[in-house]
């Protein structure tokens, strides 16, 4: 069966390069978040070229993951030898400087094997995960190589999920903090699209 929403993140241990720059060997992603929530996002490789952009991104909203309760993790296939060298290059050489998260190495790709991830030439998608406080997956995103994904949409997602979770009630399409959402009735929904879109002509 395919990888799915609803299904535990794997706790296949890999080592990682850690935020203060040592090496965990058997880091696990479900065991690092436990108790709060989680986003891990693979990209296909160090020292190229829409992955830096992403990890940067990813670094400088670090904080406001932290806001929500919710951990960053970055992976890869590439080694933490890589990782490390990659952390220590400056960003005008095509680094990425001390990222504020972890970087799985899943050199053995036995991680994104059983996400599904792989893809050809051995490296992975940019699939994005949010994991919550259970270890189950509630969110994921899958792109292709060249297609950067977004940040604001991962915390846009991470705020949807934790006002479920306080609230019980659904959000809609396009729901940011903040704005009204619904209970999960055909009754809400009918005057949540008729305050928003009008009434059907």
């Amino acid at each position: 069966m395919s990888f799915m929403v609803g299904h535990k993140f794997p706790t296949t241990t890999t080592s990682a390069v850690m935020a203060d720059g040592s090496v965990n060997e058997s880091f696990s992603a479900p065991e690092f978040g436990k108790g709060g929530y989680t986003v891990v996002f693979f990209y296909p490789l160090d020292f190229t070229f829409v992955c830096p952009t992403e990890i940067i991104a990813f670094d400088k909203a670090v904080k406001e993951f932290e806001k929500r309760g919710c951990k960053v993790v970055g992976a890869s296939v590439d080694s933490h030898f890589s990782h490390i060298a990659w952390r220590n290059t400056e960003l005008n050489k095509g680094g990425i400087g001390q990222v504020n998260f972890p970087l799985i190495s899943d050199m053995e790709r036995k991680l994104s094997s059983e996400l599904g991830i792989l893809a050809p030439g051995g490296v992975t998608f940019r699939a994005s995960y949010l994991i919550d406080a259970e270890g189950t997956v509630r969110h994921m995103v899958v792109n292709d190589l060249p297609l950067g994904r977004s940040v604001e949409e991962m915390l846009r997602m991470v705020d949807a999920l934790k006002f479920h979770e306080e609230h019980g009630e659904v959000c809609p399409a396009n729901w940011k903090d903040g704005e009204e959402a619904m209970k999960p009735t055909s009754e809400s929904t009918g005057a949540y699209l008729a305050k928003k879109h009008g009434s059907a002509a």
